[in-house]
Formats: C-alpha cells, sequence, structure tokens
C-alpha cells in the first residue's frame, strides 16, 4: 500500500528497497549525495502511532541502509531527520554526510553544513537520466 509522502518522493521509480513496512526511496533533492527516504507504510502521522512490527522491522532497515551506503561512498556521519512538517506520513530524511565534495557519475554534491547542521536548501535536484541512474546504483548495493 502507497500513501501520499511515498509518491511525492517518487514511488515506484524512486524506490531502492522496499520492506514489509518501510520503504527505502532516493531523495530527489541531493542534500548530501546518496540522501534517501525511509518512509513508513502503516496509516501513521506520529512515530509513536507505528506498527510494533514496524518499530521491530526499522532495526534491520537502519542497518541495511548503513552498510549499503558505506558500500556505495563511504560516509563520515549519519543523520535521520524526522522533519514531517509538510508530508504527514511517518518517514525520515536520511542524509549521509560527507567532509568534502562527493561525486557520481555527473552529479557533484557538497555538504555546505558540514560539520553542522545539514543544509537541505543546498540540494542538488536530479534530472529523471540521474535519478535513475543513481537508483540502480544504490540498488546494486544494497545488501539483502
Amino acid at each position: 500500500m502507497t500513501n501520499p509522502t511515498m509518491e511525492k518522493f517518487g514511488y515506484p521509480s524512486s524506490l531502492i528497497k522496499e520492506y514489509d513496512h518501510w520503504c527505502v526511496l532516493l531523495r530527489p533533492a541531493q542534500a548530501t549525495l546518496g540522501a534517501l527516504v525511509l518512509v513508513c507504510k502503516d496509516q501513521a502521522e506520529a512515530f509513536s502511532d507505528i506498527s510494533k512490527d514496524a518499530f521491530s522491522e526499522l532495526a534491520q532497515v537502519t542497518q541495511d541502509i548503513e552498510k549499503s551506503l558505506t558500500s556505495f561512498q563511504a560516509f563520515d556521519k549519519i543523520n535521520y531527520l524526522m522533519l514531517m512538517m509538510v508530508d504527514k506520513d511517518v518517514h525520515f530524511h536520511v542524509l549521509p554526510r560527507y567532509s568534502s565534495p562527493q561525486s557520481f557519475e555527473d552529479i557533484t554534491v557538497a555538504d555546505p553544513g558540514w560539520p553542522a547542521l545539514p543544509d537541505l536548501s543546498s540540494a542538488v535536484t536530479l534530472t529523471n537520466e540521474q535519478m535513475t541512474a543513481l537508483t540502480g546504483k544504490l540498488q546494486s548495493h544494497w545488501t539483502t
């Protein structure tokens, strides 16, 4: 089952990995290279309202995210931002953090907020072709 947040972030074309209760999507606006959106598929607008099964599965999903992103492009830190101000469904913006600009093919993304708060306003918006290429690359690095 999809929800408006999944659709806003390009599901199903941006899908990296789907789990029983979560979807890992490529974030179209790359605030840092490999930025993702982790969306809960439960009908919940508060973190405390997701199912026990979703909470349980979250442990495996975050492990997979971190192993896979490290395999793709080793990060210095990783941030999980749960903002939910505009998009109400439970979700995180997952931002691998880098002390220097990172590149993949024709995409170069700096992390101007490093080492402090991420600067979401400086994100690089990907073209459809770049989305497809980066989605495929991250899928090829997925650990499960």
